[in-house]
């Protein structure tokens, strides 16, 4: 037996090293079901097409690339053998009879570019993934058609590199780099070191594991976007240079890193030493990511045209044939900046899409490319919501009315979340006319449950959740989902979790309990368990925003009596939320703090560091400064198993033990870093 074992995975070890990547990556996500079931044809085209049709019992995919024929695959998944591939699932077997297409379906790409990914999205779900992790959701893009990814891991070694030779000592670039939760702030010119300094080890790995990213990337024709150069140097650059650089300022408390004017006499030759260092790690790139100003950081006196100007032709003698991708986000970017820019040499990230469409004001960015994106979540905060037909509606607008309009984009701030959302924002490029959301809804999800386990009831669920969290107003104040005020600070009558979020229901909560009763009695597949257990965890968190505005008008009223019965109704709450989402490892907290420590490799010091980043991100955020003064604690906040528990409970106990009991009054900031301080110990 050991033997037969040994010749299979032989076997696969062959297949995999010496298959198409196409072949592979079917192998890989059917779980090696596909090989001489699936076939898979490259035919020439200048557009981006798929066809598939039944080749004598066979499944047979033609497309123009291997991302086209991937999407194909896809297509095929879900919508003939019915499988569902998701975040929650992201491999599943063929059936051993399979299902072949009645009648040859074929679809053309609207556009050209498909984007994917924030720098959020790097530290709110990415920050501790691991080698197999990164591969899955690789093989994810492609399926989806995603063919310009974001890929910043490894990105800190080429600062590393970059600052030695500028005279930097490691103990100095310790300083300077942020630790792994916080990258993507230092990478946005927000921060210096906050969560550092790294180990020798974390650099050498990451820039291993970027190296494999990007060779998968490239094997499958997904051309990435790097982090370019901007200017941004450490704050204490000045004594390098031998003269004083102005002060940047703050950022949610944080002092920013220095900005180096593009008219400072070294600006060329650190740009050059930047892409050199990149280029040597990671080779050239067919497109570039900068955002030089982001959320108010623009110094004093620059000259924008000339900034934009010398930034882009930095980047060029890098490569002279890439491309600047940059975010439309807040004021950004600004119009003298690019307006000096050829077209062609620029894609600007009309990144906010889903809810304020920037780029209707001026019916696109001029000359310039750009992509149509959904951001949708913020934080990486667990809640269901969209604008379903917001989105749909905005972006066939844009495909007739907007010029230079070549592609779409997902700009989450995190994901793992929302699976339904990213299906129909990619679906999008690949169907050419309008749709009803609902219609696609149906078949969403017989792909995902089985088409055996859909019903009327299931209908009537998803009917409730489309007409209220998956439809949410244009206008709703905050930013993403309705946040849940279980994980909220405690108050009479809170408004929100975060600082810039929003938990007033614009909806009755009945709305999800009725959706989370008619997924409750019954169980199914993977994607239904999740399913399940989520539009559940939203009715309870939509009861709890519910009970919380019932006791402050009670206390209000004087009820004292009714106060302390609804806080011991909402405390229970919290605790059956907490058991619920324990009853599945991706829906806990224990998943996030054990995939940080597990990088260390058995390096308990950088265990601990690893874990400490993982929690203060989603708690404190910063230092008592930025957590509290600046706005960031509980930003990035998280209705998972165990820190409901163990965190948000103690915080509304005690709230309610000092105002109803006179208890001392509790030091929230204090029991949020002693929860972080017990979370990032060795376990």
């Amino acid at each position: 037996m050991c033997k037969i074992i040994a010749f299979v995975i032989f076997l696969a070890s062959a297949f995999f090293a010496t298959a198409a990547p196409i072949d592979s990556l079917a192998a890989r996500v059917t779980e090696n079901s596909s090989a001489g079931r699936i076939l898979f044809k490259e035919v020439p085209s200048k557009d981006d097409f798929f066809e598939i049709k039944a080749d004598g019992g066979r499944v047979l995919i033609e497309g123009n690339n291997a991302v086209s024929m991937a999407v194909g695959l896809n297509w095929y998944l879900k919508y003939v053998a019915g499988i569902h591939i998701s975040w929650n699932n992201l491999t599943q077997p063929l059936p051993e009879d399979l299902p072949l297409p009645e009648h040859p379906i074929r679809r053309r790409a609207s556009v050209a570019d498909r984007y994917y990914l924030n720098y959020c999205t790097h530290s709110y779900s990415m920050a501790f993934w691991d080698e197999d992790r990164w591969m899955k959701e690789i093989d994810w893009m492609a399926l989806h058609g995603v063919n310009m990814p974001l890929a910043m891991t490894g990105i800190e070694t080429v600062w590393r590199n970059m600052l030695r030779k500028l005279g930097y000592s490691d103990g100095e670039i310790g300083e300077f780099v942020s630790g792994p939760g916080f990258f993507a702030w230092w990478q946005m010119n927000n921060l210096e070191g906050w969560g550092g300094p790294l180990p020798e080890q974390w650099y050498s790995d990451r820039a291993e594991l970027q190296k494999k990213i990007l060779a998968r990337m490239r094997s499958l024709g997904i051309k990435p976007v790097l982090p370019g150069y901007v200017g941004m140097v450490p704050r204490n650059i000045g004594k390098k240079l031998g003269y004083a650089i102005d002060d940047p300022g703050l950022w949610c408390g944080f002092p920013r890193p220095a900005f180096l004017s593009t008219s400072d006499e070294h600006y060329d030759s650190i740009a050059d030493l930047y892409y050199k260092e990149l280029t040597a790690l990671y080779g050239e790139a067919p497109y570039y990511s900068m955002d030089p100003f982001h959320e108010g950081g623009a110094p004093k006196g620059v000259n924008l045209s000339e900034a934009g100007i010398k930034i882009a032709n930095a980047m060029k003698r890098a490569n002279p044939d890439a491309k600047w991708v940059i975010q439309s986000w807040g004021g950004n970017p600004q119009r003298a900046l690019i307006d000096t820019l050829a077209a062609g040499d620029i894609a600007v990230l009309d990144l906010y899409s889903d809810k304020v469409p920037k780029w209707r004001k001026n019916n696109g960015y001029g000359k310039h490319d750009w992509l149509y994106c959904m951001l949708l979540n913020f934080g990486g905060n667990v809640g269901l919501h969209g604008r379903a037909d917001f989105l749909v509606n905005g972006f066939y607008d844009a495909l007739e009315s907007a010029p230079h309009l070549t592609g779409i984009g997902a700009a989450p701030e995190g994901i793992d979340n929302n699976p339904v959302m990213y299906e129909l924002l990619f679906e999008l490029p690949w169907r050419a006319e309008r749709f009803d959301t609902r219609a696609w809804l149906a078949g969403y999800l017989r792909a995902r449950y089985g088409a055996e386990a859909v019903d009327e009831v299931i209908i009537k669920g998803w009917d409730a959740l489309w007409s209220t969290v998956y439809n949410a107003p244009v206008e709703y104040p905050g930013q993403g989902t309705v946040e849940s005020l279980l994980c909220a600070r405690p108050s009479w009558n809170p408004k929100k979790t975060s600082t810039w979020g929003y938990a007033e229901l614009f909806y009755s909560p009945d709305s999800t309990a009725n959706a989370a009763a008619c997924l409750a009695p019954r169980h199914g597949n993977n994607n239904f368990e999740y399913d399940r257990i989520d539009i559940m965890r939203q009715a309870n968190a939509d009861h709890a925003n519910f009970l919380l505005s019932q006791i402050g008008a009670a206390h209000e009223h004087g009820n004292r009596y009714s106060v302390k019965t609804l806080a011991t109704e909402f405390l229970n709450l919290l605790l059956e939320q907490d058991s619920l989402l324990s009853l599945r490892r991706d829906t806990g907290v224990d998943a996030w703090l054990d995939a940080a420590g597990a990088l260390a490799n058995g390096d308990k010091d950088a265990e601990r560091l690893y874990r400490r980043n993982a929690a203060l991100q989603i708690t404190v955020w910063g230092d008592s400064v930025a957590a509290n003064r600046g706005g960031l604690h509980d930003y990035s906040h998280r209705e998972w198993g165990g820190i409901l528990r163990e965190l948000y409970y103690n915080r509304w106990k005690a709230f309610f033990d000092h105002e109803l009991n006179g208890a001392p009054a509790p030091d929230y900031y204090r029991m949020e870093v002693d929860w972080v301080d017990r979370r990032a110990a060795y376990r």
